[in-house]
């Protein structure tokens, strides 16, 4: 089958039996891949009600057709289970290098079934397949143990790692390749983590058979070119993401002390211009990507190398903890890096502890002594630690936010800053309805990559509660994660300003299938419905209230800085929620109707 590796491989660490299956050509046309691939495994293959951190989970790593081909960014890997953090669905992407060497090994999807009683690791090289015993790797730290086997396997093999997060099974553990990429929400590394398996290594020397090799070269070079004749080109090789630090505050977005206001008096400690000139020490790309927005930078302060810090990290580690010095920032992303956690759940958990002792809820007696204070780079590097190895205080916070704020009680909720069990990321939304919209409804929950309708906000004015923003919401839902099932990244067209309708032909030159981009949006259509369906299914009296926001962003006018006095009122979130669910097709509650799953073809697996 063009574009694809060919192969779904299953292990199973209950029995160690390891097979292969034919990726079924109809997976294919239905879902594309990636993400795709990964909700309807899920959907159709863990059992309604199993325990996310039970052998009955299973963890699913995906390509897409795109991946490890000439496509610009064709480097990104699904990786899908049932989450521990939410009891619904998860799906963590990474990029890297990993999912073009699955690829070239010839697999499609791993799809991890049962738990191992003692520590393993997936030794994959083409056709040899094995479990290998980890024992002398379990308690290290994932930079530590990427490095380790590829010094043990060679510099050839591709990495994925836990950490003692993911040991330890935090909700919010991430699992970790090329050095700092994440697949990092949703607890994914918990659930590796409950099945002991410390890290898959992969290597690959196959061909992806590809319908049109002539057509794809051609197209490949026209989009490469495109990239790089960008005017965004410049400023995004120079910073990456953090580029976006300096826009995000003066438009009031940055989070600052757990959400409370949206943007830093002095904001330049933490700009990509501050980031380049202290710790920067070299630029790194994804596979076939002509921009490397990754900057790899080195403290000289606390003397360690880390990928970063991203946007997110900078936002919920340095703003919405208050850590000013981009250096302490970078500490921070090294320790949640090497110990396997989510530094935008991390950020969000510490923000709310702060806040809950500033207010009282918590003294030292719940921090067994530790003083919790707003900026304090010390406080940050001690509870990362208590998180990730569960001791203290971290084992309440390693719960995730919705769990702290139950706990402790005491009108904490209302600044437990998450929707439906997961931490928000880095956008304050009381000034931007769309963007508010896009977390509250979110599949992965909380998330600014399925939507990130916050430049629309700024478009057509923040104030603005109409039909056109949930309109824009929903078409972001279908563009964006629909790079995640095609396994590429949407850098490209986001940032660099890729046609979308390059993207047909040069799948149709790998895949030799001819789709049009409506095509493409109606498959993409159908994965956010599935991704629904499992919600309805995993959560008991699951609807319309479980997409409601964090209170503050309702109850609490922004205090300070360039949106000084704005918020959601609670009926605009209502009238936003109506005008979603009825241009999705939904029922009031906010289920999918019966003729909506008819018509993107799901009646069958839904049953």
């Amino acid at each position: 089958m063009n574009g694809y590796g060919g192969k779904i491989l299953r292990v199973n660490l209950t029995t160690g039996k390891i097979t292969t299956e034919p990726t079924p050509k109809e997976l294919a046309e239905r879902f594309l891949g990636g993400r795709g691939f990964g909700i309807y495994f899920l959907y159709t293959e863990v059992p309604k009600g199993a325990d996310p951190l039970g052998p009955e989970n299973k963890l699913i790593f995906s390509s897409g057709p795109l991946s490890g081909t000439l496509t610009p960014g064709a480097g990104k890997l699904d990786v899908t289970c049932k989450s521990p953090l939410t009891g619904g669905y998860a799906s963590a992407n990474v990029g890297g290098h990993i999912t073009a060497e699955l690829k070239y090994a010839g697999y499609d999807s791993i799809i991890i079934e049962g738990a191992s009683e003692k520590p393993v690791y997936l030794f994959i090289d083409d056709d040899e397949v094995q479990i290998r015993d980890a024992d002398d790797l379990w308690g290290k730290g994932s930079l530590t143990v990427e490095a380790e086997l590829k010094k043990r396997l060679g510099e050839e093999f591709q990495i994925a790692t836990i950490g003692p997060g993911g040991e330890n099974m935090v909700k919010y553990a991430c699992i970790t390749h090329d050095f700092g990429r994440q697949a990092g929400r949703g607890g994914v590394g918990a659930v590796m983590g409950s099945k002991k398996l410390k890290a898959i290594a992969i290597h690959g020397t196959k061909d992806i058979p590809v319908a049109n090799p002539e057509e794809l070269l051609r197209l490949g070079k026209e989009m490469y070119a495109a990239c790089k004749a960008s005017d965004a080109y410049e400023a995004w090789t120079k910073y990456g993401t953090s580029g976006v630090n300096v826009w995000s505050n003066e438009v009031g977005s940055f989070p600052v002390r757990n959400f409370w206001t949206g943007a830093l008096e002095d904001y330049s400690t933490l700009s990509g211009e501050t980031m380049r000139k202290k710790i920067v020490i070299t630029d790194k790309a994804c596979f076939g990507c002509p921009c490397p927005c990754g900057k790899y930078s080195h403290s000289k302060k606390y003397k360690v190398f880390v990928e970063g810090p991203e946007y997110e990290t900078a936002a919920l580690i340095g703003g919405n903890c208050y850590l000013l010095d981009i250096e302490d920032v970078a500490y921070a992303n090294w320790l949640c890096d090497e110990l396997g956690v989510d530094s935008i759940s991390t950020g969000n958990v510490i923000a709310f502890a702060i806040e809950c002792y500033e207010k009282g809820i918590i003294t030292k007696e719940d921090t067994g002594g530790l003083e919790l204070r707003w900026g304090d780079p010390q406080v940050v590097f001690t509870l990362i630690e208590k998180i990730a190895r569960r001791e203290g205080i971290g084992a309440i916070l390693a719960e995730g936010v919705k769990y702290a704020s139950q706990k402790w009680d005491k009108g904490s909720e209302e600044f437990a800053i998450h929707v439906k069990g997961m931490e928000m990321s880095g956008y304050e939304s009381r000034n931007a309805p769309a963007m508010l919209l896009s977390y509250m409804t979110c599949d992965v929950v909380a998330h600014h990559n399925r939507s990130w309708a916050i430049t629309y906000d700024i478009q057509v004015g923040r104030d603005k509660i109409s039909p056109d923003k949930a309109a824009k919401v929903i078409e972001l839902q279908h563009v964006r994660p629909l790079f995640d099932c095609l396994g590429a990244c949407r850098l490209q067209w986001v940032e660099l300003g890729i046609d979308l309708q390059l993207y047909p032909p040069i799948l149709k030159a790998i895949t030799g299938v001819d789709r049009s981009w409506d095509d493409l949006m109606k498959i993409s259509e159908r994965v956010w419905n599935l991704t629904r369906m499992y919600w309805v299914r995993e959560i008991e009296g699951f609807g319309r209230e479980w997409d409601y926001p964090p209170p503050r962003t309702y109850k609490e006018p922004v205090p300070s800085g360039p949106t000084k006095g704005k918020l959601v009122k609670w009926e605009d979130v209502q009238k936003l929620l109506d005008m979603y669910y009825e241009q999705r097709g939904w029922d009031k509650n906010g289920i999918p109707t019966r003729e909506k799953l008819a018509e993107l073809g799901l009646t069958e697996i839904i049953g």
